[in-house]
């Protein structure tokens, strides 16, 4: 017969036991949830060959912009994940004080060489789209996966955006833009942010933001190491065309490897 102490020894393994079953069972749930999780997280990075971010022009809106991505039907770009931001409303000296969506205030229109630099805005607009590529990042996608395009002044936000992102960029994107900073800017260019390839694309006959206004970033932009591709569009003003756009899903595809180079 047991005694009143094995009988308690007993009780205590038992329990001892029912114990261990129950943190079995903890663990072997939690490993469950975290192989879910990571192979979601998994899912995600392979799916997503790339990200563009496209940043609109003053007065307009991401979801007006939202069809454009229709236009980039190579095989390559199936898995590439667009996002199409909204700046925010504020005022905007060169249209009178008028609220308006804008990345930051612009000083005068048309956009000259000449024309005076909003520079503390400027810097403000492009900590929020660091933001938005510091979460893509967070998300798995490599910075060399993520490109920043825009039109116009988001164009220009693009262009500063990806030269004071401290990291290697996909690219970034410029049409009918302009350098919205001055030019003692290049002395802050990162080492690693001048490996970032630019296209910039601008109309001849643009006169929104003058085409001498644009033709002057590239020489500034080889001053500082940064390799820059300009293309001038003869008889295009202030807008896109097919032509640009052909020509930015084949520089997509150079960049996501996906062509050979020629």
């Amino acid at each position: 017969m047991l005694g009143q102490r094995n009988i308690w020894s007993l009780v205590q393994v038992q329990r001892g036991a029912s114990a261990i079953r129950s943190t079995g069972e903890h663990l072997k749930h939690d490993i469950v949830a975290a192989c879910r999780h990571f192979s979601l997280f998994l899912w995600t990075v392979m799916a997503t060959s790339a990200v563009v971010i496209w940043l609109h022009g003053l007065g307009d809106s991401g979801a007006a912009n939202v069809g454009l991505k229709s236009f980039f039907t190579a095989k390559y770009m199936n898995n590439v994940k667009w996002l199409f931001p909204s700046a925010p409303t504020q005022r905007v000296t060169a249209n009178y004080g008028a609220l308006m969506p804008s990345w930051f205030d612009v000083a005068e229109l048309p956009i000259s060489a000449q024309s005076p630099e909003m520079e503390e805005g400027v810097m403000k607009a492009v900590k929020s789209v660091h933001a938005m590529i510091d979460k893509e990042v967070t998300a798995g996608v490599s910075p060399d996966k993520i490109f920043v395009c825009g039109f116009s002044q988001g164009g220009a936000l693009s262009l500063a955006s990806a030269l004071l992102y401290p990291e290697t960029l996909a690219g970034a994107a410029v049409f009918s833009g302009w350098v919205p900073l001055n030019p003692e800017f290049i002395n802050k260019i990162p080492a690693k942010a001048k490996q970032t390839p630019i296209l910039w694309s601008h109309g001849m006959s643009d006169n929104v933001v003058d085409f001498k206004a644009g033709q002057a970033g590239p020489p500034l932009l080889e001053h500082a190491g940064v390799g820059c591709e300009f293309k001038a569009y003869p008889g295009l003003g202030h807008s896109i065309d097919g032509d640009e756009l052909s020509h930015l899903q084949e520089w997509f595809g150079l960049r996501l490897r996906a062509l050979p180079k020629v």
